[in-house]
């Protein structure tokens, strides 16, 4: 299961962003495996649309569960029409390694 947090930078230690669109980086964390890695958001200062290009950026990726601090209206629907799951966080102190130790079963 691909679960993709979305992210400051480009490592563990940067911190969670709440922007789903506008993240700077999202984190692809492979619940199975354990594996981690980043990619940046090249649609993170689009002048519109940034959600829906990383909606499909998510699900050309394979993903199943996006974590982060709010998605938009369109992004939603596109998430929803894939059956990507959305959960939301809203305390941005958190590092991306702390998010994913929270999540680990």
């Amino acid at each position: 299961m691909k679960t993709v947090i979305t992210s400051t930078g480009k490592e563990l230690s940067a911190h969670f962003d709440k922007r789903f669109g506008r993240a700077a980086c999202f984190c692809l964390y492979n619940e199975e495996t354990g594996e981690t890695s980043f990619i940046e958001n090249e649609h993170a200062d689009a002048t519109g649309g940034a959600g829906t290009k990383a909606s499909e950026k998510m699900v050309e990726l394979g993903v199943t569960k996006i974590i982060s601090g709010d998605f938009g209206p369109k992004a939603k629907d596109l998430l929803d029409k894939f059956n990507i799951q959305m959960v939301i966080l809203q305390d941005d102190n958190n590092t991306i390694q702390d998010i994913i130790n929270k999540f680990k079963p």
